[in-house]
């Protein structure tokens, strides 16, 4: 059996034991992993410190570097979060729906764990205390493979949360790293029936490799190329205020925005001030003719750029003569995540939020609020951007599935 397979193995074994687990215990599991980062911070800041020089040393862009590094401070709100799970609602158990029938059977449709979910992820060292913390509420024993380039941090704070969720009383195997090269993901993602479901989290390469390589299920949280379009009944003041917390208040995850639209009529006024606060920002700004036209540094746009998802303060621009025009811009190009109008027209938002097929539409509001902890449901395991079982942030609830439970009195079926 190989290395991989008996991880999965013993991850199902664990499961069995975490399914039955009462509220109680899982939350006493979560409070004990949030001690038990904290008291251990040194060892796990060290761990980080050997993968952020071995970033840089590969020449890592510092951008990508921020994201790896951990302090004592982001130690604290890892555990700050498991602590937040502590205190949300259990999904599991809770009843979807449930009636009696005709006959006098009761039937009940209830909340369950997947079992063992798999979770690969790129780059952030504070994603294996997130979603070993998720998956545990919500009673799921996980298989965790974060990227290499985080590797000892990942081994370190997966040893602190093992160790913690024994003295709670749970198996150490409802949290394991996966370790190994490129084929011993894919043996992952192959291992069907053992694992029940896969969520891929990070950049568009390794979500697509996830999605087209795996016998597992998988849940797809897709990368955001979200768009913000001003319309012709904008205000334009309100529009720039959006636009640039869309964009500039933290441009490198999914639901930052990435592409902005103008309505032909009032592109010029809005583009006039919008070119030089977002240039001020220090966003460049990657425009069709009409934008290019307005200077302000704006370079010429290529097709790609209207597809690309920055994560950085880029922009790709242009101007549409309509809302339909607006709408099919988005259609082509975007990714189904996050987008918005800025519009004082109701008509022209209904329309707009009917038309677009997006896990989630604005209306006046910045792109930034597609988060589970933004929306009211606390922690969340990524933003599902297809359209089974879950779409939109994941919270407790979607890390579940269901079944029905019958009761009957002696009841036959003739």
């Amino acid at each position: 059996m190989s290395e991989i397979i008996e991880l999965c193995r013993r991850a199902r074994e664990a499961s069995y034991a975490l399914a039955a687990a009462s509220r109680a215990t899982k939350d006493t599991a979560l409070r004990a992993m949030a001690a038990a980062l904290r008291a251990h911070t040194d060892a796990i800041v060290t761990a980080n410190a050997k993968d952020v020089a071995a970033a840089r040393e590969a020449g890592t862009p510092e951008s990508t570097v921020d994201r790896l590094a951990l302090d004592p401070a982001r130690v604290d709100g890892m555990a700050a979060g498991l602590e937040q799970l502590a205190g949300l609602v259990d999904p599991v158990g809770e009843v979807v729906r449930g009636y009696t029938l005709a006959n006098g059977l009761e039937l009940r449709q209830v909340r369950v764990p997947f079992g063992v979910v798999g979770i690969i992820y790129e780059a952030r060292p504070n994603v294996t205390a997130d979603a070993a913390g998720i998956a545990l509420k919500s009673g799921n024993a996980v298989l965790l493979r974060g990227s290499a380039s985080a590797a000892s941090s990942n081994e370190a704070i997966v040893a602190v949360l093992r160790d913690a969720v024994v003295e709670a009383g749970l198996p150490a195997d409802v949290i394991q790293g996966v370790p190994g090269d490129r084929a011993a993901v894919k043996e992952l993602m192959q291992a069907r029936g053992l694992v029940d479901v896969l969520i891929p989290r990070g950049g568009a390469g390794l979500i697509q490799t996830v999605v087209t390589e795996s016998t597992v299920p998988v849940i797809e949280t897709g990368v955001g190329n979200c768009h913000v379009y001003v319309d012709a009944d904008a205000d334009l003041d309100l529009a720039l205020t959006i636009l640039l917390n869309s964009k500039t208040q933290r441009p490198s995850v999914c639901n930052a925005a990435e592409s902005l639209l103008v309505h032909a009529e009032v592109a010029d006024e809005f583009l006039a001030k919008a070119l030089p606060a977002l240039a001020s920002a220090g966003v460049t700004v990657h425009g069709d003719p009409a934008v290019v036209a307005q200077g302000n540094g704006v370079v010429a746009a290529t097709d790609e750029d209207y597809g690309r998802e920055y994560n950085s303060l880029d922009l790709s621009a242009a101007v549409v003569d309509s809302l339909d025009a607006a709408i099919d811009h988005i259609r082509k190009y975007s990714s189904a995540h996050t987008d918005a109008i800025i519009t004082r027209s109701q008509s022209t938002a209904r329309r707009f939020v009917q038309a677009v097929d997006s896990a989630a539409v604005v209306v006046n509001a910045s792109t930034r609020f597609t988060d589970g902890g933004e929306f009211g449901f606390g922690a969340e395991i990524g933003i599902s951007t297809q359209k089974l079982h879950a779409r939109g942030p994941m919270g407790l609830p979607e890390m579940t599935s269901t079944k029905y439970v019958v009761t009957g009195e002696g009841q036959i079926r003739t």
